[in-house]
């Protein structure tokens, strides 16, 4: 099993963070399953315009390749303006949607303030729907209270909610592995 964690920003390095360390936590819970982390800030991704994927002359394969590859994912945003970036949208506006049919998702973001901690249940858990996935119930947001100076993460709420979505997201796709639908 193959799990994707994705930084959806190209700027920035916390939302990089809380996605490697719950990738970090899926593997020391569970050696057996392959992590990767797609950092956007990594990789040129083009505007979609509408061409076949194979017409882009940057990234923009490679990145859904690696999306496509994968079994189960933990997605992770900043918080711009109450929304997900562009960066992460543009990435969903590449993937075709049988990609992402009946995988497993976790999802976390983080942000300036307290105030954007919804954005994951009003912005990426219908884009989630969209794609039929499935999602893990819980989530994780952090901001900038969370961090010390050196971008570490040092509240224990948040780190064990991190544990939680990484424990969730692989039960998930265990148990529907083994039911045969994913």
């Amino acid at each position: 099993m193959k799990l994707l964690g994705i930084s959806g920003t190209i700027i920035g390095a916390k939302t990089s963070i809380v996605v490697q360390k719950a990738l970090d936590e899926v593997k020391r819970q569970n050696p057996d399953i392959e992590v990767e982390l797609l950092d956007m800030r990594d990789y040129k991704v083009s505007f979609v315009d509408g061409r076949a994927l194979s017409a882009y002359e940057d990234d923009t394969q490679k990145v859904i390749d690696m999306i496509t590859s994968a079994d189960f994912y933990i997605i992770g945003t900043p918080i711009f303006q109450g929304s997900i970036t562009g960066v992460l949208k543009n990435l969903f506006d590449h993937i075709p949607p049988q990609v992402l049919r009946n995988k497993v998702m976790g999802f976390a973001a983080t942000g300036g303030t307290y105030q954007h901690f919804l954005v994951i249940e009003n912005h990426l858990k219908p884009i989630a729907g969209y794609f039929r996935a499935y999602v893990a119930p819980g989530y994780v947001y952090a901001n900038n209270d969370h961090f010390n100076k050196q971008n570490e993460i040092v509240d224990a709420d948040v780190l064990e909610r991190i544990a939680n979505l990484a424990q969730e997201v692989v039960f998930m796709q265990k148990a529907l592995k083994t039911e045969g639908t994913v």
